[in-house]
């Protein structure tokens, strides 16, 4: 079934044994870049954690199993852009090099029908990406974040300045949340009217009973007007209801990196409705793992027109031009990433900024290269 499915396909395609050499050239390419530059970075973060996982007297197999095996996936995924852009660079190079591009080109292939195999494989590639950011990684951002907390001490400690709606017409504050002891300090529950806040409650601490599934106050204090009249109360503890839970004062920006893509844009849709702050940093998490996967393709063609012209001075003038390229790219994503956070710019146009200008580029590349 499946075989008959990719006939089809390369007869659509008239796809060809050229096709066919360049293709397992650049997913041979992909697969080792993947491996050498991970070998890498995992040798590198074991150099800098090794005497924390010895201090916390962390078991081997929860370090490789509980650590690794979830922190590789998750890198794999967010540099994948770079890793085809890199790998392409690298195979392109040695073609043009080999006077192969030459040879392709003489015998009567056209540049643009050159470019069908990058495509295919980029889109393969794509699709392996699509699913690692928005089905494996956030499972292996959760086993990643258990190993934190039981064995590397980083379990966040709190919250500041948190807002939150409880309905239509409410609003929470709390200035401090500590998620350990599940306290909060400088309580503000609003209650607006037509024109003025209708009802005030200020606490100096609230802990949430999970027993009986309430907020106890303590020290508090309770304004309220009613028909222009104010009416005023302390009280040392009271006990009462809110529509949220200590769940919704836990969140912080790292949350949404181990939902699955449908349990994100449903919390999205949430926070929104409540006014979190931290809705942009969501959004960017859910169009960074459509935005990273598709930049494949565009970094792909992007290598090709910078790699595919042959230099008198080898493949590592490529290879130079590449990696400057590469870093300028992750650059780029940075600083968009810090104004769409900042609001000076939207989440989602912040997100995908770097593909654009790389596709605008690629256009003029593609159109100035030697064919």
């Amino acid at each position: 079934m499946v075989r008959s499915v990719v006939e089809r396909i390369k007869g659509l395609l008239h796809w060809n044994i050229l096709d066919g050499y360049i293709l397992r050239k650049f997913l041979g390419s992909v697969v080792y870049s993947i491996m050498l530059l991970m070998t890498i970075i995992v040798v590198i973060d074991i150099t800098e954690n090794l005497q924390r996982f010895l201090d916390n007297n962390a078991p081997m197999s929860a370090v490789v199993v509980g650590y690794y095996f979830n922190f590789i996936p998750y890198f794999i995924s967010l540099f994948i852009p770079l890793f085809t852009f890199i790998s392409v660079i690298w195979f392109t190079s040695k073609l043009s090099a080999n006077n192969e591009i030459v040879a392709i080109l003489n015998g009567g292939v056209s540049f643009y029908r050159m470019v069908l195999p990058y495509l295919v494989g980029a889109v393969i590639v794509a699709a392996f990406a699509i699913f690692l950011s928005n089905y494996l990684v956030p499972r292996t951002s959760r086993g990643l974040y258990n190993f934190k907390e039981t064995y590397m001490q980083q379990t966040s400690m709190g919250r500041s300045n948190i807002h939150i709606k409880n309905s239509d017409n409410s609003y929470i504050f709390v200035e401090h949340w500590t998620k350990t002891d599940k306290i909060g300090y400088q309580f503000t529950y609003e209650e607006l009217g037509e024109d003025m806040i209708s009802y005030r409650l200020s606490a100096q601490r609230i802990e949430f009973d999970a027993e009986n599934n309430r907020w106890k106050l303590f020290d508090c204090t309770e304004r309220r007007i009613v028909d222009g009249k104010e009416f005023f109360a302390m009280y040392p503890t009271k006990d009462t209801v809110f529509n949220i839970t200590p769940t919704n004062l836990n969140q912080d920006v790292y949350v949404s990196e181990m939902m699955s893509s449908s349990e994100l844009r449903k919390f999205i849709k949430d926070e929104k409705a409540k006014g979190s702050t931290y809705v942009d940093q969501y959004i960017i998490e859910e169009q960074r793992r459509w935005a990273n996967p598709l930049g494949t393709i565009i970094m792909t063609i992007f290598g090709l027109s910078v790699s595919s012209r042959k230099t008198q001075r080898g493949v590592g003038v490529h290879i130079f031009i590449g990696m400057g390229l590469a870093f300028s790219f992750v650059f780029f994503q940075q600083i968009s990433t810090v104004f769409s956070v900042s609001g000076n710019m939207p989440a989602a146009l912040g997100t995908w900024m770097p593909n654009i200008l790389c596709a605008i580029l690629c256009v003029f590349l593609l159109r100035s290269t030697p064919k």
